[in-house]
Parts: C-alpha cells; sequence; structure tokens
C-alpha cells in the first residue's frame, strides 16, 4: 500500500476491472479527501465515474463505530426515498486477501457538489440563498426521520427500545477502548447524562451525525441545493431527536471557546444569511408534524458523543495512525467541549 496510506491503487484498478467492469476506465487515482476525522475517504479518479472509497481508519479500529456494511446499506436503502444520497456501488470484505484495503470498505459514485466547511465559502452565495439552503437540510433530516424503516428493508438495522441507555453505554465503552489521559470534564458530563434521560416515544432511521459540512451543495448564488447527504456510518434505529441535538451543536460549534473555530469544520455564520437554530427547530416541527421536546439533554449528549470521538482521535493520533492534516489540535478540544456539555445540561 505505497501510494496513498491505506489503499493500494493497483490492487483497486485490478478488483474494479474485474469485478465492475461496467465502470473501469483509465488508470485509477485516489487522494484522501480532507474533513473526516473518522473514517478515511478517498476520491478515486480514472474510472467511468468519479468514485468514493470509504474504509476504517488505520489502527485502533473500533468497530461499532467503522461498520462500513452498515453505512453501504443505509446508503442502498435510502436510494429511492426523499432522503439524497450517493449512488452505492460495493460494499468488499478486504481483510483476508488485503489486496486493497486490508480491511472492509465500500465504494459509491461521488455526488456533485461542494461541501461548505469555511465561512470564506460563503461569499459564493446570497444571505437568501444561504437561508434557503438550511431550511432545506433542516427539511432533509425531517424527511430522513419519516422513512418507514420496514418499507425501505431496515427494520433489522437497530433496536428503538432501550436506544438512549445504549448509545451511553456504547459510548462509554468507546472512551474506555481510547483512554490515555484523565478527562476529569468528559467523566462529569458521562456521570451527568444518567439523570433526566428523556423516555424516546419516536424512533426512527438516526443518521448520527447530522450537520452542514456532511452535506454536498451545488447550484447557483440564489438557488444553492443538497445533492447528497454524506457520511451514514454511525446510523441506525432510535431516537431521532439525537439528530437535531448534534445537528445543534455544530450548528453554533465556531462560537464555542477553546480553540474550535478553524479546528472543526463550519460554514455557518448568521451575518452570511444562516439561521438560528430555534429557527430550524420550527421548521423541523412543521415539516415532521411533531412537536420538538427541551433538547438540553440531547444537546448535552451530543457534546459528550463529539467528545469521545475527538478523544478517540486524539489516542490514534498519539499512536501515529491518523492520516491527513489537524489532528493533533483534537486532543487540546475534549475538555472544553465536555464542560459545554455540563453547561448545557
Amino acid at each position: 500500500m505505497t501510494e496513498v496510506p491505506g489503499l493500494d491503487v493497483a490492487g483497486l484498478s485490478a478488483w474494479l476491472a474485474d469485478v465492475h467492469p461496467e465502470l473501469a476506465g483509465a488508470p485509477l487515482t485516489a487522494s484522501v479527501i480532507a474533513g473526516g476525522r473518522s473514517n478515511l475517504t478517498y476520491a478515486i479518479d480514472g474510472a467511468r465515474v468519479p468514485l468514493i472509497l470509504r474504509r476504517p481508519p488505520l489502527g485502533h479500529v473500533l468497530s461499532s463505530a467503522h461498520d462500513m456494511r452498515r453505512e453501504h446499506r443505509v446508503i442502498s436503502a435510502l436510494a429511492d426515498t426523499a432522503v439524497p444520497v450517493p449512488v452505492a456501488v460495493d460494499v468488499v470484505d478486504d481483510t483476508a486477501d488485503a489486496r486493497i484495503t486490508g480491511t472492509v470498505f465500500f465504494v459509491m459514485e461521488r455526488a456533485p457538489g461542494e461541501v461548505l466547511a469555511r465561512p470564506a465559502q460563503n461569499a459564493r452565495y446570497t444571505p437568501e440563498g444561504l437561508r434557503a439552503l438550511s431550511v432545506e437540510l433542516v427539511e432533509h433530516l425531517a424527511d430522513l426521520h419519516a422513512v418507514d424503516p420496514a418499507a425501505v428493508g431496515l427494520e433489522d438495522f437497530g433496536r428503538p427500545d432501550g436506544y438512549l441507555p445504549r448509545q451511553l453505554s456504547t459510548w462509554r465503552r468507546q472512551l474506555d477502548a481510547s483512554r490515555s489521559r484523565e478527562t476529569p470534564s468528559l467523566e462529569a458530563l458521562q456521570n451527568s447524562l444518567t439523570d433526566g434521560m428523556p423516555a424516546s416515544g419516536r424512533s426512527g432511521i438516526v443518521h448520527g451525525d447530522f450537520r452542514l459540512d456532511n452535506a454536498l451543495v451545488v447550484g447557483g448564488a440564489d438557488d444553492p441545493h443538497i445533492s447528497a447527504i454524506l457520511d451514514w456510518e454511525m446510523a441506525t434505529l432510535g431516537d431521532p431527536f439525537v439528530d437535531l441535538g448534534i445537528f445543534a451543536l455544530y450548528w453554533d460549534i465556531a462560537s464555542l471557546p477553546g480553540g474550535f473555530a478553524g479546528a472543526v469544520p463550519s460554514a455557518v455564520d448568521p451575518a452570511a444569511g444562516y439561521p438560528a437554530f430555534d429557527e430550524l427547530v420550527e421548521v423541523y416541527a412543521q415539516r415532521a408534524g411533531t412537536g420538538v421536546p427541551d433538547l438540553r439533554w440531547y444537546r448535552a449528549f451530543a457534546a459528550y458523543k463529539l467528545a469521545v470521538i475527538l478523544e478517540g482521535i486524539h489516542f490514534r493520533f498519539q499512536a501515529g495512525d491518523t492520516v491527513g492534516s489537524g489532528f493533533d489540535r483534537m486532543g487540546a478540544l475534549v475538555e472544553p467541549l465536555a464542560r459545554k456539555g455540563l453547561e448545557v445540561r
């Protein structure tokens, strides 16, 4: 695997020609797409259509957080719904042969558009355009939560009953598997979440990491719209309001103290035309036809979940198992984020 870290491009070319000859074309090239802090994403060029390959991170792989089969399955299942997703191509277990990644990986077509992750990108769009884009994004979330899992073959994709307690236990295990130092605020936040846990009334397909920079944007200055929602690695069946909690966290993350601006991608800037998150909650409620409860627990849980993810990234960075830039900054964000979660709680 000498051409790009974690991917043998020659092996990928041979596999594509053998298994998907309809997509094979010129010799393939690959590059790591920056932005992802968890699974590795590669842009693949040279096939008949531009492709994306996703694989787990190098080293210290927590299987429940990096399940390629689940991500491929949910994208495939949502193909004919109102939720825009990329076109899935295949999922492959390469752990035994180690010809391509040495892991399970999946391939999908590369949807058009750009990821809005920096405030400077907002200059391409009018304030009216960015407001409309924000409304469309949260409407897609409501549409996702309205999908009947059984109607798309996802009835066994998760266990909605007891979802929130299991989530807390799952992320506690993830933190235990990533421990390399003391994190007192994160421990305090973890302990606080056992109290006042909401009783999950609704259930549906949960994205798990819903935010602006997990969407691809196309269109002109006045009419940008979303071509695809990305990064479904944490999708499951459960309480849809968990998605609103994580969406809220990322919507305002650039304003958090402790060096988040620039370290965690966010183009959201009210001065550029983005609405306040409370307005998006109203849009969600109208689209979904349901009331939205007090989100404080969900917002605190979102801060906890992201802090655990960042601690895992810090662990992998310390072990030399990350690919790309910016990973050295993630560890310093864990405790400030946990303190924010305690404040919201």
